[in-house]
């Protein structure tokens, strides 16, 4: 199995400085921070310069390419129940 990491994606991790993650969100595949979806055990690795990219072992049956078109936003980061174990925000007290 090989999967191919767009340069685009490789680019965009080496510049935040952070490592990613390929998880199954609601509208297929996502690419999140790990600080929204942490790595698991299982996941493949990919070194990407200083960071990685984790790739769900789900996810890598059904993908063979990594492209920037899988990124989530925060506003469908906030609206898929697959990320709401992460930190929410505060709302503000009326």
């Amino acid at each position: 199995m090989e999967i191919i990491v767009d340069d685009a994606v490789i680019d965009m991790i080496k510049k935040e400085g952070r490592d990613y993650r390929i998880c199954t969100a609601c509208m297929g595949p996502a690419l999140v921070p790990t600080s929204v979806k942490p790595p698991k055990d299982s996941d493949i690795k990919i070194e990407i310069g200083d960071n990685a990219l984790y790739i769900s072992r789900v996810q890598a049956m059904y993908i063979d390419h990594v492209t920037m078109d899988m990124i989530y936003d925060e506003e469908e980061i906030d609206s898929c129940p697959a990320f709401y174990n992460r930190p929410r925000p505060a709302t503000a007290s009326r």
